[in-house]
Parts: C-alpha cells; sequence; structure tokens
C-alpha cells in the first residue's frame, strides 16, 4: 500500500463531507484527508463514521468524536460553533451520503456560514444522483423531494403538488411504504415512466423500470422490499399542448438540424422525442417548400 500524501492542516471552519452509500470505497481522497487531519470530528452516526476511518487506516487519536444529529442538534451545534470560532477545524459527516441532503447538518452549516465561519464540502457520493443517472429517466432537470408524508391524505397533497412540475422528480421511501407511494403516485401521477432503485452501490443493488403500473404489479407480487430505496418518476408528459410545441420548433429549427431541434424542444417541454421529430419533419418540410 502507497504511503499517503503530506496532509497539509486545515483552517478553522466546517468541513461537509459525503460518505459512501454502500460501497466503502466510494469516497474522495479528499474526504479521507479531512478526516484524517480535522481537529474534530462530528457524525449523524459515531458508529459509521469510526467504521470507516478504521476501513481506511485513519487513526481517531486524542480527537473528540461528537454526535450530531436530529434529537441533539439544538444542544451540540453551539459546542461545536463555539470550537470553530477557537479555531479549530470541525468535519461533519452524514451517517451515508452527502450532507444536508435529507440530513440533519443544514442548521449547522446554515448557522456556521451566519456567523462568518469558513464553511466548505467534499462532495461525492448521492442517493439521490445516483438513482437519477440509473434510472434511464431525463436529467436535464429533476426535482429532489426528500421524504414524502407518511400520512396518506398528506402524502396524496404532496404528490398533487408535485404533479405538474416539469422535471424528473426523486423521492426517498421506506420499503414498507413503498407499495402504497407507488399506487397513489399511479392514481394522483398518472401511469408515468419510473424507476425504483434499491441498495444503491451495495452487494444487492436492484433497480426496476417501467410504468408507475408496472412497478406497482411487481411489487404486489414480489417479495416484500428490504434496505434503502429511492423512486425517480419522469415529469408529465401531456403538459405541453400541441400548439406549445409547433411555436417551440418554429423558434428552434432555425439554424439547426430537425433532430436536434426535436431533441431541445422534446427536452424543454417534457414531450416523447417521436412525437416531436415528427413533427418537426413536417414543418421542417413546409418550411423548405416555403423557402423555394
Amino acid at each position: 500500500m502507497t504511503e499517503r500524501a503530506e496532509i497539509r492542516p486545515l483552517k478553522a471552519g466546517l468541513y461537509l463531507l459525503a460518505t459512501p452509500i454502500g460501497t466503502a470505497r466510494d469516497i474522495t481522497l479528499r474526504a479521507l484527508d479531512i478526516l484524517a487531519s480535522a481537529d474534530v470530528i462530528a457524525a449523524e452516526d459515531t458508529r459509521t463514521a469510526r467504521k470507516l476511518m478504521e476501513i481506511h487506516g485513519i487513526a481517531v487519536g486524542g480527537r473528540p468524536v461528537i454526535s450530531y444529529h436530529d434529537h441533539n442538534g439544538r444542544t451540540v451545534r453551539p459546542r461545536l460553533l463555539a470550537m470553530i470560532a477557537e479555531g479549530r477545524s470541525v468535519a461533519y459527516a452524514s451517517e451515508a451520503g452527502t450532507p444536508l441532503v435529507a440530513d440533519p447538518g443544514y442548521a449547522l452549516a446554515r448557522e456556521a456560514a451566519i456567523a462568518g465561519h469558513h464553511v466548505t464540502g467534499a462532495p461525492g457520493p448521492s442517493a439521490a444522483l445516483a438513482a437519477l443517472t440509473l434510472s434511464g429517466l431525463p436529467s436535464d432537470r429533476f426535482l429532489f423531494a426528500g421524504f414524502l408524508p407518511t400520512g396518506g391524505a398528506a402524502r396524496r397533497k404532496a404528490l398533487a403538488e408535485l404533479a405538474p412540475v416539469p422535471a424528473t422528480l426523486i423521492i426517498f421511501e421506506s420499503p414498507k411504504r413503498c407499495l402504497e407511494t407507488v399506487k397513489e403516485m399511479e392514481t394522483t401521477l398518472g401511469d408515468r415512466e419510473a424507476a425504483l432503485c434499491r441498495e444503491l452501490t451495495k452487494k444487492f443493488e436492484q433497480v426496476m423500470r417501467g410504468p408507475l403500473s408496472a412497478l406497482r404489479q411487481r411489487l404486489e407480487e414480489g417479495p416484500a422490499l428490504k434496505g434503502e430505496v429511492v423512486l425517480v418518476v419522469d415529469r408529465d408528459r401531456g403538459t405541453a399542448s400541441d400548439e406549445d410545441m409547433r411555436a417551440a420548433l418554429a423558434s428552434a429549427l432555425p439554424g439547426q438540424s430537425v433532430k436536434d431541434a426535436a431533441r431541445e424542444v422534446a427536452e424543454r417541454l417534457g414531450l416523447k422525442r417521436r412525437d416531436v421529430y415528427q413533427a418537426a419533419l413536417e414543418m421542417g418540410g413546409a418550411q423548405g417548400r416555403d423557402e423555394t
């Protein structure tokens, strides 16, 4: 094993570390350097942080390892901010993934920034982006909606608010509630294309793709889900009218090929590319006749 490069001391501040969502090697060298040199380690789950450091050969030494989560944030946050004010570097590691994404680090980072402290991050793993890249759904525009409300009525209301959003939706869900959520998505959003991503980067990683109705059927007929789940759902493909599409094509066709113009408009309006391409062919032909 090669020796680690010499690590420069960190200046006082808060360092937000993205940690693996499954495979322990999915962590950046910079994040490991920060873990090795920070004066204080704060973590959503100190057991996970200690195990990660042990795997990568990073000694805790005499440094404090402080638990910081939703239930103790109000009392622990002033302590961490005081340490930064004293000139110490504090590394905050989420339990898995990127801090502040469905994670209790938001208030800590906000208050550190308001206080004028140095705040930076070592980006890395994110379950939301990993699911988006594997879903096969458009990634030009997306909305991370986090966890939906657990109550049926509140969940349906949240989905109704998300229905008109012209972007791919990314939602975290408990495996126990997944079937009910998919059913309500099918009812509220329509039978959109979707992907159910489970246990990302882990041994039993699984991605189910297809219309929500097909995912519902697989969940009804298959074994109970286990592990972490991310649902990715396509935008509404029926929001833009034919008039909207043709107006957008009229603007996009000059100076572009029919194929490129169709792709641009389809992605911008959330329409099926083949439908836009057919309309672009007709309009392109008509424009060609007008020009001759």
